[in-house]
C-alpha cells in the first residue's frame, strides 16, 4: 500500500489529484467545527453522552453530529437516497431502463439522487430542529426564525458535502462520498484507541495484565482487518467457454473466460440496512424523551427499545440483562436476509444467462437456458450464505467485546468493513491510473 502511494506521488498528475483530495478533506474537517447558529452545542453534547445509542450516527458524521455543526447531517442523506433509488430500481420500470441505459442513464439517476438527498436533508433537519427546540436545546426556542436557520444550515451543509464528494470523484482519487465517509470514521479512531488504552492497559493492576490486554486488543483488531480483506477479495470463478464461429475467412471465438462471483456480494449494505432498522425506533424515541430501560418499572416500549439497543447485548452480569441479547439474534437474521435481498437486486442469473447465450458462451457441462439459470442461482445462494455468515462475524465480534468487557468504541464491524473496502478500492484506482499512464508513455515513445 505504501509503495503504491509513494510511486503515485512521483507522477505529477496523480500527485495533484491526491493533494486535491487531501485539501478537500481539510475543508470537510473545518466545516465540522462550525456550529449551527442558535443551537446550544454544550447541552447537545451532554445529551449525546446520555444517549449512547446515537454513537453510530455520530461516528458516520465524524463527530459533527454531537457538536451540531453545519455538517451535522454530513453525507448520510446522500447514502440513504442512493440506497432508496437502488431499491426502487427493481420496482419502477423507468428507473430500471435508466439503469441499463449506459452513461446517460447513470447521469439521470445521479440527478434524481441529488434531488432526493436535498429532500431528505430538509425532512431530517426539520425533525431535528423541532425535536431539539421542544427539548429546550435551541437558544431562542421553537420559533419560525430559529427552525428556519437550523434547517437552512443543515441542508446547505449536506448539499455542500454532496457536491464536495462529486468534486473529489471527478478531480481527485477514489469515490468522493466513500472517501469522506472513511475520513469521518478514521477521525474518531484516535479517541477510541485512547479510551481502550486508559481502560484496559493503563488501568490494569500489573504489567502482565497490561501486556496481555495490549496483545488481545491488537490481535482482535488485526484479525478483524485480515478477515475483512479475505472476505472482500474472496470470489468464486465460474468458467465460461465461447463457441467458435466463422465470420468471412476468419475463425472467431473459442476463448475461455469466467464469471467472478464475490463472496461478499452485497458489501456493507446488509449491515447498514439492519443497523438502520434497529436504530430508527431508538432515534425517534430519544427525540420524544423515551429511553431504553429494564426492570419492573419499565414500560413495554422501553423494554423493546432495550432489545433493539446494541449496548444491551452480550451483558453477562445477570440473566435479567442477558435476555436482551435476543436483539442480537434478530440482528443476525436480518443481516442474512438483507444479504440475499440486496444480491437479488444487483445480480440477475437470468439476465447473465441470456447475455452469455447471445454471445455464444456456455458453462462447461451445463446446458444453456434454464439449466444455466438454475446452476448460477444455486452457486450464488451458497456463496451469499458464506458471505452473510462472514458479515455476521465481523458485526458481532465488536458488539460481543463491548457488552461482555465494556470495550466501548465508536467503530465496529460496519466501520471496519467501510475502512478496508474504501482503502482497497482507492488503491486499485490509483494502480489502474498508474498502469494507464505507463502504457501511454510506452505508446508515445
Amino acid at each position: 500500500m505504501f509503495e503504491t502511494v509513494r510511486n503515485a506521488f512521483k507522477i505529477k498528475d496523480l500527485r495533484k489529484k491526491i493533494l486535491y483530495t487531501l485539501f478537500m478533506l481539510v475543508v470537510v474537517r473545518i466545516g465540522c467545527q462550525i456550529p449551527v447558529p442558535g443551537v446550544d452545542a454544550s447541552v447537545i453534547s451532554e445529551w449525546f453522552e446520555d444517549n449512547s445509542s446515537m454513537d453510530f450516527f455520530n461516528q458516520m458524521t465524524g463527530g459533527s453530529f454531537s457538536q451540531m455543526s453545519i455538517f451535522a447531517l454530513n453525507i448520510t442523506p446522500y447514502i440513504t437516497s442512493s440506497i432508496i433509488l437502488q431499491l426502487l430500481t427493481i420496482a419502477i420500470p423507468r428507473l430500471e431502463e435508466l439503469h441499463k441505459d449506459g452513461e446517460e442513464g447513470r447521469k439521470k439517476i445521479a440527478e434524481y439522487t441529488r434531488y432526493l438527498t436535498i429532500g431528505l436533508a430538509v425532512i431530517e433537519s426539520v425533525a431535528m430542529a423541532i425535536g431539539f427546540g421542544n427539548a429546550g436545546y435551541l437558544t431562542d426556542g421553537v420559533t419560525f426564525e430559529s427552525v428556519a436557520v437550523m434547517v437552512v444550515s443543515l441542508t446547505a451543509g449536506a448539499t455542500f458535502l454532496m457536491w464536495l464528494g462529486e468534486q473529489i470523484t471527478e478531480k481527485g482519487v477514489g469515490n468522493g462520498i466513500s472517501i469522506i465517509l472513511l475520513y469521518n470514521i478514521v477521525s474518531r479512531m484516535p479517541e477510541d484507541m485512547a479510551s481502550l488504552y486508559e481502560k484496559f492497559i493503563s488501568g490494569a493492576t500489573t504489567s502482565t495484565n497490561r501486556i496481555l490486554a495490549a496483545v488481545v486488543i491488537v490481535a482482535v483488531i488485526v484479525g478483524m482487518i485480515v478477515f475483512i480483506i479475505i472476505l472482500s477479495d474472496g470470489e468464486r470463478r465460474i468458467s465460461v467457454q465461447y463457441s467458435k464461429k466463422t465470420q468471412g475467412r476468419k475463425m472467431l471465438g473459442g476463448q475461455s473466460s469466467h464469471i467472478p462471483l464475490k463472496v461478499n456480494t452485497a458489501g456493507v449494505i446488509p449491515v447498514i440496512f439492519a443497523g438502520s432498522l434497529f436504530q430508527m425506533p431508538i432515534v425517534i424515541a430519544s427525540f420524544t424523551g423515551v429511553q431504553p430501560a429494564s426492570g419492573a418499572n419499565a414500560t413495554l416500549v422501553q423494554k423493546m427499545l432495550k432489545v433493539l439497543n446494541q449496548n444491551s447485548w452480550c451483558n453477562f452480569d445477570s440473566f435479567g440483562e442477558f435476555k436482551y441479547t435476543l436483539g442480537l439474534v434478530i440482528y443476525v437474521v436480518l443481516l442474512i436476509f438483507f444479504a440475499y435481498f440486496y444480491t437479488s437486486i444487483t445480480f440477475n442469473p437470468q439476465e447473465v444467462s441470456m447475455n452469455m447465450k447471445k454471445q455464444g458462451g456456455f458453462i462447461p457441462g451445463i446446458r444453456p437456458g434454464k439449466p444455466t439459470v438454475d446452476y448460477l442461482t444455486k452457486v450464488l445462494n451458497s456463496i451469499v450464505f458464506i458471505g452473510a455468515i462472514g458479515l455476521s462475524v465481523v458485526a458481532v465480534v465488536p458488539i460481543f467485546f463491548s457488552g461482555a468487557f465494556g470495550a466501548d468504541v465508536s467503530f465496529g464491524g460496519t466501520s471496519l468493513i467501510i475502512i478496508v473496502g474504501v482503502i482497497l478500492e482507492t488503491l486499485k484506482q490509483i494502480e489502474s491510473q498508474m498502469l494507464v499512464r505507463h502504457y501511454r508513455g510506452f505508446i508515445s515513445e
